[in-house]
């Protein structure tokens, strides 16, 4: 069971802040393609992934990472610096 929280525009499209997803994924982009297939929200929220960034445990990292031994994976459009 992995933990999946939603930020900004993707919490507003899913329509959650987040969600206990049990999964047979072994990365990132397996992950997203399984929440895509959950819902029309989940897709819409999920069918541009270059403007979606994502961190494992609390650490940044790709959609390729794996999701061996993780606990929670958050979603979060990307960061503007200013």
């Amino acid at each position: 069971m992995i933990d999946v929280l939603y930020f900004a525009w993707l919490r507003e499209r899913i329509g959650a802040p987040s969600e206990q997803v049990e999964t047979e994924a072994a990365t990132v982009a397996e992950l997203v393609e399984e929440l895509k297939a959950r819902s029309e929200a989940h897709a819409l929220a999920f069918s541009d992934l270059s403007a979606v960034r994502v961190a494992i445990d609390q650490d940044l990292t790709d959609m390729s990472a794996s999701l061996d031994g993780a606990r929670e994976v958050a979603f979060f459009p990307p960061m503007t610096g200013g």
